[in-house]
């Protein structure tokens, strides 16, 4: 057997050490700008050297010495103050620097997400920019997530990097008088960042484990940082739940397999043990008067009725469409009403379903799951022509590669 080719080690590497040299060159040199600029120097200049003089053997290091006299360079090139002048001198100074307050947690990613959700920014540009900077998301990427143009997210990215700098935001996890006006930008970036993962929308690779696992690694150190806080142990049972499945996700062909299609036996009981212990404390807690669950863990609780079905006909889908009912209270987003809409079709017929899916037509109409949802109803109505029209659409829109097979043959068995 062969190796992985230099283009497919620079790809893995990419996946695995983007957001540490990104949080490490943060930390070092105060500004994001600077520590993804550099990152980014240090992968293109691997792209380079490596096919001609092969991979270093330890490319983490490589990269990481690389990036760091990219920033160096940057910083003596741009120097105008004092300030910059003692950035750039560290090239010939081994001295460590002085220690700076890291608040609670000593984990430089998890710095980096926080730096990133300041109340200073809006909520959108603080998910924004640390899918940037945390998952290396190119901005298409996070353009698609958000359903906004491309330029529009790149100004947004760019603002959002500036405004940090200018206003000297600390690169630390805050003390706990800040925690908590924070969080809901954290754990929005957090799930994206673990979607993102789960399903990728670009690339040759459907699911990004480094993203999934580094989203749920984030979220089991939050756990560690506010143990008492609902929406926290929900978000953590959310991803481990549906990681859960991901060896069941996509066949041995490479195409998406749906929830009702997979192999239950293969889904990992631990993780589905963990996400229902978390669960079933939330539900105490909420029992004994605690905070009433949050969207997060209103979607855990979706999940778990699919984790407790001992097969897809066995779901209780009138308690999901009970669970949407009521976290459409929280979040009535379109993406949210879409997922009801599914649920819907299931206990009221794909009639109803189809119904309140087209309520949704001009909000979702750039987004590929929207179209793939309502071929799967009109399919079940038996409106073939136009269950085809709408696959055309979802597949003009899906980036996903296992999605793409899935959508192409289920639009395939139409026309036979």
């Amino acid at each position: 057997m062969t190796g992985p080719t230099v283009e497919q080690t620079i790809t893995r590497v990419h996946h695995e050490e983007w957001a540490r040299l990104v949080a490490s060159l943060t930390r070092r040199f105060g500004d994001l700008g600077v520590a993804e600029d550099a990152t980014a120097e240090a992968f293109l200049a691997a792209t380079e050297r490596w096919p001609r003089e092969g991979v270093p053997p330890n490319p983490g290091g490589w990269l990481a010495t690389t990036a760091t006299r990219r920033a160096i360079d940057r910083l003596r090139r741009e120097s105008q103050h004092d300030a910059k002048h003692q950035a750039a001198r560290l090239v010939y100074d081994d001295t460590p620097p002085p220690p700076e307050p890291t608040g609670p947690v000593e984990d430089d990613r998890l710095r980096l997400v926080f730096t990133c959700c300041h109340p200073a920014l809006a909520l959108e540009a603080r998910v924004a920019l640390t899918l940037r900077l945390l998952g290396g998301l190119t901005v298409p990427e996070i353009a698609r997530a958000f359903l906004v143009q491309e330029t529009t997210m790149a100004r947004r990215i760019t603002r959002a990097k500036a405004k940090i700098k200018a206003a000297h935001i600390p690169y630390r996890v805050p003390w706990a008088a800040d925690l908590h006006e924070r969080l809901t930008g954290v754990l929005a970036v957090v799930y994206l960042v673990f979607n993102e993962g789960y399903l990728a929308s670009e690339g040759d690779d459907p699911v990004r484990v480094d993203l999934t696992d580094e989203a749920i690694r984030l979220g089991r150190l939050l756990r560690t940082l506010l143990p008492d806080n609902g929406e926290v142990a929900g978000l953590l049972a959310l991803m481990l739940l549906t990681d859960a499945r991901r060896a069941a996700r996509v066949s041995r062909t490479g195409e998406l397999v749906t929830l009702d299609q997979q192999d239950r036996g293969a889904w990992d009981r631990t993780l589905i043990a963990e996400g229902n212990a978390l669960i079933r404390e939330r539900i105490e807690a909420v029992a004994a008067g605690g905070d009433p669950p949050g969207r997060y863990q209103l979607q855990a609780a979706i999940n778990l009725v699919h984790t407790d079905a001992p097969s897809a006909g066995d779901t209780d889908w009138s308690t999901i469409v009970a669970l949407y009912g009521r976290l459409v209270l929280l979040d009535s987003s379109p993406i949210v009403r879409l997922n009801r809409a599914v649920a819907v079709a299931e206990v009221d017929g794909p009639g109803a379903g189809l119904a309140e899916i087209d309520r949704l037509a001009e909000a979702l109409d750039g987004y590929h799951a929207f179209h793939a949802a309502r071929a799967d109803l009109l399919r079940r109505l038996g409106r073939g022509g136009e269950s085809r029209t709408a696959y055309d659409r979802a597949l003009a829109l899906a980036g996903n590669p296992a999605e793409r097979a899935f959508l192409t043959r289920r639009r395939d068995q139409l026309a036979g």
